[in-house]
């Protein structure tokens, strides 16, 4: 399934959204939360790269290579960066609006780093 656009102008999603298209296209969610951050808790299916890293250049993890990217971070104000980066960089991206913290208090699924359930940090 194609990605679809999020509303015209905003490059913006919800979390509820973002986990439907996490689920039902090929977007990947890419959390760009420094390490202790993800280590505390992320969405099961998200791909992790520290804003930090993406900001000093680094290339995208193999599984969010050449995909629509669902970006998140704790609130979301390193989201939007990361995804005003990855789009200068060519990449279809869009921030999650409230990022984890919304993702959580929606009732959404955290892990830790093993699996276990997490929390955000």
């Amino acid at each position: 399934m194609r990605f679809p656009t999020p509303d015209p102008g905003t490059g913006r999603v919800t979390a509820r959204e973002a986990a439907r298209l996490a689920t039902t296209t090929d977007a990947v969610l890419l959390d760009v939360r420094e390490l202790p951050e993800w280590r505390a808790g992320h969405a099961p299916e998200a791909t992790h790269l520290p804003l930090s890293a993406l900001a000093a250049g680094a290339a995208l993890p193999a599984p969010a290579q050449a995909r629509p990217l669902l970006v998140i971070c704790r609130t979301g104000r390193r989201s939007q960066r990361a995804a005003e980066i990855l789009t200068a960089r060519g990449a279809h991206a869009v921030d999650v609006i409230g990022g984890m913290v919304d993702w959580a208090a929606a009732g959404l699924p955290v892990v830790d780093a093993h699996g276990g359930n997490g929390a955000v940090a």
